[in-house]
């Protein structure tokens, strides 16, 4: 008689932030097929709530404005409240809105470093102290080509990515031994909606939606890592279109 298969994730909660759509709902859609009960964190609440409905499984939808500091605070209550202790952590929301440095205003530099880089400290921040009295737990950075390589055109979007990079090495550093992992995804172009109101995919740098990376694609990155025997962690991985 063959033995039952047991999901590599049951018994989790993860947090999948930037859920509503792309690569977050990919990636919470992985998790929860692993056996994770997934929290579904971004703005859209409607959104929110029809992934929740569709992952199933105990998914839970929390809408807020992880930009703002109070909004983390009162996500992550809502988290424990209905799911309890977090396992893992995929820090994933993000903007990216290329424009010459001229055209980048303090205000637009201001808003992307508070969505892609502050947002994802403060979630680390609040999973954190309970993950290392624990002994155990996963925080997943999804990063981005752009966090290693300099385009023309990203001066906000890297510096975000570049210091997102530095806070998970800092992590590495600081997390070994603990028994808790973290791991850097860092995706070339990815075929998402962050694409709609850019119409310049397939110019340039860019290459066709067509030839990108698919949201699944980096889903099933994070799914690997967070998989692996408590022995190992995957450290980085980076991927790029075929």
């Amino acid at each position: 008689m063959t033995a039952p298969v047991t999901a590599p994730l049951a018994g989790c909660a993860a947090v999948v932030t930037g859920a509503s759509r792309g690569i977050g709902l990919a990636t919470a859609r992985a998790l929860a097929g692993a056996g994770a009960r997934v929290a579904l964190l971004a703005r859209s609440a409607d959104a929110l709530e029809r992934a929740a409905g569709e992952i199933g499984g105990g998914a839970v939808a929390v809408a807020e404005d992880l930009a703002d500091p109070a909004g983390v605070q009162r996500a992550m209550r809502a988290v424990a409240e209905r799911l309890g202790d977090v396992d893992i952590l995929v820090n994933n929301a993000g903007i990216f809105v290329p424009e010459p440095l001229e055209r980048v205003t303090p205000a637009a530099f201001a808003e992307t470093l508070r969505v892609n880089l502050a947002s994802p400290f403060a979630l680390v921040h609040a999973v954190l102290p309970a993950m290392r009295a624990r002994g155990r737990g996963h925080i997943v950075t999804i990063g981005s080509v752009a966090d290693r390589v300099a385009f023309p055109e990203n001066g906000a979007y890297s510096a975000s990515k570049f210091g997102l990079r530095a806070l998970h090495e800092v992590m590495r550093a600081e997390l070994k031994g603990t028994g808790v992992h973290a791991t850097l995804v860092s995706p070339g172009p990815t075929d998402t909606s962050i694409w709609d109101p850019i119409h310049r995919a397939g110019e340039g740098r860019f290459p066709p939606r067509e030839a990108m990376l698919r949201p699944e694609d980096v889903a099933d990155a994070v799914l690997f890592a967070v998989t692996r025997p408590g022995r190992a962690n995957v450290d980085e991985l980076r991927l790029s279109p075929a």
